[in-house]
């Protein structure tokens, strides 16, 4: 029985990474996926999916109004696909999300959902917060903080190194720009938190 899958983490955990891994290990067993990323998101070009290890697949891409019940009917009606991978998933719609539901039910076809859980803000994206709720099972993929706590948070930074607590959600950036974090420490760089004095 097919079932809607969400993973989720911070920046830089590993997603693309076990999507694409997912994606080889069905195709080593002779069955097609079906890959789809943000059609913004063109750090590796447009059309790719990359890990930061170095491995990439091409995808086809999606916008915030692209019907995805209507363009995954049409890659099955094109052939077998045994699943359909999604990264950079917290950039979906609610309505989006919904569509991929439909996919699972009606048309019996698993999908793999990979994303970010909450923005720069400490807030759930959009895409996210409906895959928290309509997921079938979600999956923490895991990275950690500087200070070897699990990371759960992110920040964006400017040129300068400094967090930033205002601007659009949306902004598609990698290392230079984002940076994970626990809990405690995003806290102390967005100025929630003083850290205590070391001691002397």
């Amino acid at each position: 029985m097919a079932k809607l899958y969400f993973h989720y983490s911070t920046m830089n955990a590993g997603k693309s990474t076990l999507l694409l891994q997912a994606s080889y290990n069905y195709n080593e067993r002779g069955m097609q996926t079906y890959l789809l990323t943000a059609n913004f998101d063109d750090r590796a070009g447009k059309g790719q999916i990359a890990s930061r290890i170095g491995i990439a697949a091409e995808a086809d891409t999606y916008s915030g109004d692209t019907d995805l019940m209507a363009l995954i009917s049409a890659r099955l009606d094109a052939g077998p696909c045994a699943c359909v991978l999604i990264d950079e998933a917290q950039w979906l719609s609610r309505d989006q999300v919904w569509q991929l539901a439909r996919v699972v039910d009606d048309l019996d076809v698993p999908i793999m959902a990979y994303g970010l859980r909450v923005d720069f803000r400490g807030e759930l994206f959009p895409g996210s917060a409906a895959l928290l709720a309509l997921a079938d099972e979600m999956r923490e993929v895991r990275t950690i903080c500087h200070c070897g706590r699990k990371a759960t948070m992110v920040i964006r930074v400017d040129a300068e190194g400094r967090a930033l607590t205002e601007g659009a959600q949306v902004e598609v950036g990698g290392n230079d720009r984002y940076i994970s974090l626990c809990r405690r420490h995003f806290r102390e760089r967005i100025g929630d938190r003083v850290p205590p004095e070391a001691p002397v």
